[in-house]
């Protein structure tokens, strides 16, 4: 924390949005949270909290990249690692699609332990696999814009939008609710323009308050592709919390909308 943010960390009174992420991490340790960032089990949380209407179609799931039997899936197909964040692996083309290469980048995945990046618990015992969904494509963008839904305890709520996601070009802005855009910035470049409005934010607002409404914190992230919403992932913990703002005054605004005063502890043994 001190090294990213450049500040010592304050855990007996944290008042920033950084500082809280840390002191949840070390107090929040709810058992639920690993299945909700487990990408595969997720997905039952979902289903049973707003319905499977909003989850992209699974294929497939192996516990070994050596599984994979490529000539069983359709001609477009998405691989990805159900304990990481970044596995995407995107086949538009079966003909073209290097398998070897797509196996040898799955295990190196396998391998790679996220708790150890910045300590965010939930990643750590999650039971390994590779999970294969529909590839899902918007006929308005080249990109699927990702809309991470900042949800606090307080009441309040932002939108993070990532244009040009994982990509050379990548920008994220910020928008409160009514789609103003915020004079804010982290680690990547805010986008030259105001980005439209989704047709389905009102909707994606209220999801997003059904999925979070028992957390302290909680970024839901959700796609709109063709004018429908399909969840992303859960986020607690976003950007490790070991991400400045600019401005930093941003840091202390965030954090005092989370409320951890009468927060349930739960810690390890518990």
């Amino acid at each position: 924390y001190r090294f990213n943010i450049g500040k010592k960390l304050s855990l007996n009174n944290p008042q920033t949005f950084n500082e809280k992420m840390q002191w949840l991490k070390l107090n929040n340790r709810n058992p639920l949270f690993s299945k909700m960032v487990d990408k595969y089990e997720v997905r039952q949380y979902v289903e049973e909290a707003i319905g499977n209407e909003y989850l992209i179609p699974l294929l497939k799931v192996w516990d070994k990249a050596e599984e994979i039997d490529f000539d069983l899936l359709p001609n477009e197909f998405v691989l990805k690692c159900n304990h990481d964040s970044g596995s995407v692996i995107i086949c538009k083309d079966k003909k073209t699609f290097d398998r070897e290469k797509a196996i040898k980048a799955l295990n190196y995945k396998l391998n790679r332990d996220m708790f150890y990046w910045s300590r965010e618990w939930p990643y750590k015992d999650i039971k390994r696999k590779i999970i294969c969904e529909k590839y899902m494509c918007d006929s308005n963008v080249d990109v699927l814009r990702v809309f991470k839904i900042f949800n606090f305890n307080k009441g309040e709520q932002i939108i993070q939008v990532i244009h040009n996601d994982k990509t050379s070009l990548e920008t994220v802005d910020y928008y409160d609710k009514q789609w103003n855009k915020l004079c804010m910035r982290q680690n990547f470049p805010n986008s030259d323009n105001v980005i439209e409005k989704p047709k389905t934010l009102n909707n994606m607002l209220k999801l997003a308050k059904i999925l979070s409404r028992d957390f302290p914190f909680l970024r839901t992230d959700f796609y709109e592709i063709d004018g429908k919403i399909y969840f992303s992932e859960f986020t607690f913990f976003s950007d490790a919390g070991i991400v400045g703002f600019d401005p930093e005054e941003w840091d202390l605004i965030l954090g005092q909308r989370i409320d951890i005063t009468n927060l349930t502890k739960y810690t390890n043994g518990d």
